[in-house]
């Protein structure tokens, strides 16, 4: 294979060396961010102190000399110019010159002097071309010119920015050892409070590492702080109830799933095993029905556990939903039953129509049905209406048997429970037909209850209207 060049292998092992500089924990990236912010700004902070502190002191002897200068300036042109010159406050020198370069006027410091030269014009600046007083700093100078009765001359007033260069130098050297300090503070204080913050999300992190499934009790320390790591906490611990809660309800969905097989299982092989040995073929036909009719209600026994299991993982989600005509969809369910010992009446409004499934639908009706008949006296009642202000389809299925007293509202909707009334093999069901219901009502974001009656039993779904198009 051809080797790539060294430059571009180079090039890319830069990266992977690099990675290791990188920081690995919040905690390490928290604080290198926030020094690196807070050098930043230091940096900024100083740079400007600096620029500040230099133009003042500038500003303040440029100021200085230009009054001073001007001052001259006004003797010479009044004819009241002495050959010494005093210098004032925030002024070293001070020099006038005719036209002819002949120094009139001086301080004492410049007696004897040659006259100042500089290649500027009048104004104030700063210049390292003059340095009359040899101090090796540089000199603010001010240049004014005026017309004397004697003619022009020119005033030069200076002063060393010494003063200023070391201000510079010492604020440099304060904010040089400053600077780092505060650095160092910003990071270790940085450090600390991270570390301190981030604390319980490590206690949280050991605690659900220590979870397992035997011992989904446990719960995550919540501190005691309203903070983003409180919620987080509290958060957890919820999901960890539930998860206890779906636990249990799954062990406990076992348990009695193997209890509500087990008893059929034995009944059916007993028959079979009496069936096989009995010589009267008479009873043996009897037990052989016997065995079919309980393999009847174990297979509706497993189509019901498997359609639980499906609706338990959202099953019924990922199927596609369609507009349906709720109406038409329970007159067909109700015709379509086999006559038995009941009356069946119905009373349904028109076109009602739902977004849904029509076969969980289907099925949430039949369940229903089901009940009712098992415990009806002489009739069952279907009603379809609407609640517009709710947006609702409501569906009663109502009988007029013995009715469900107040205290087993909810039971009946738990898995596997039957009342007392509803026991036995020949009449009672499995103890699932109305968990079923609810379940499938829920997953189209409706609701199953009893309502309740003066008699009988009248249990409601309540399922959202399909919206208009």
């Amino acid at each position: 294979m051809r080797q790539l060049p060294d430059r571009l292998h180079g090039s890319r092992r830069l990266p992977y060396a690099l990675r290791r500089f990188v920081p690995r924990t919040v905690r390490a990236r928290a604080t290198a961010a926030a020094g690196t912010v807070l050098a930043a700004a230091l940096a900024l902070a100083g740079a400007g102190l600096l620029a500040a502190v230099h133009a003042d002191l500038v500003a303040s002897a440029a100021s200085a000399t230009r009054q001073q200068a001007e001052s001259v300036a006004q003797l010479a042109v009044q004819g009241r110019l002495t050959p010494d010159l005093h210098a004032g406050h925030g002024t070293d020198f001070l020099q006038v010159v005719d036209a002819r370069g002949t120094v009139l006027a001086a301080s004492p410091n410049l007696a004897g002097r040659p006259a100042l030269a500089t290649a500027r014009g009048t104004g104030s600046h700063t210049t390292d071309e003059v340095d009359p007083l040899y101090d090796h700093h540089r000199q603010r100078l001010a240049v004014v010119t005026a017309d004397t009765p004697n003619g022009p001359v020119t005033v030069y007033a200076g002063a060393s920015l010494r003063a200023a260069d070391e201000a510079m130098d010492i604020t440099q050297a304060g904010l040089a050892v400053a600077c780092p300090l505060l650095l160092l503070t910003g990071v270790v204080v940085t450090w600390k409070v991270t570390g301190q913050a981030l604390r319980p999300v490590e206690a949280i992190r050991a605690e659900v590492d220590a979870i397992t499934g035997q011992d989904l009790h446990r719960r995550v320390p919540e501190p005691g702080t309203a903070d983003e790591i409180a919620r987080l906490a509290a958060t957890m611990n919820a999901m960890l109830d539930r998860l206890e809660a779906s636990g249990r309800r799954q062990r406990q969905f076992i348990a009695d799933a193997s209890h509500e097989l087990r008893s059929p299982l034995a009944v059916l092989r007993t028959q079979l095993e009496v069936a096989d040995t009995h010589p009267d073929p008479a009873v043996r036909a009897e037990l052989v029905h016997g065995a079919l009719e309980d393999t009847d209600r174990l297979q509706n026994l497993a189509t019901d556990l498997l359609l639980l299991a499906r609706l338990d993982a959202g099953g019924a989600d990922d199927r596609p939903r369609q507009r349906i005509d709720l109406t038409d969809l329970v007159a067909t369910t109700v015709l379509a039953r086999p006559s038995g010992p009941h009356r069946r009446t119905t009373d349904l409004a028109p076109e009602v129509a739902v977004d849904g499934i029509p076969l969980w639908l289907g099925r949430l009706l039949t369940n229903l049905l089901d009940n009712a008949e098992r415990h009806a006296a002489t009739t069952v009642h279907v009603r379809l209406g609407t609640d517009p202000a709710r947006g609702l389809a409501l569906l009663d299925v109502e009988d007029d048997g013995p009715g469900i007293p107040p205290a087993d509202h909810e039971r009946v909707f738990e898995r596997f429970t039957r009342l007392d009334d509803a026991r036995s093999r020949d009449h009672g069901g499995t103890g699932l037909g109305l968990p079923i219901a609810r379940d499938i009502a829920r997953h189209h974001h409706g609701t199953l209850s009893i309502t309740p009656t003066p008699t009988g039993a009248r249990l409601t779904a309540a399922i959202p209207l399909a919206a208009d198009d």
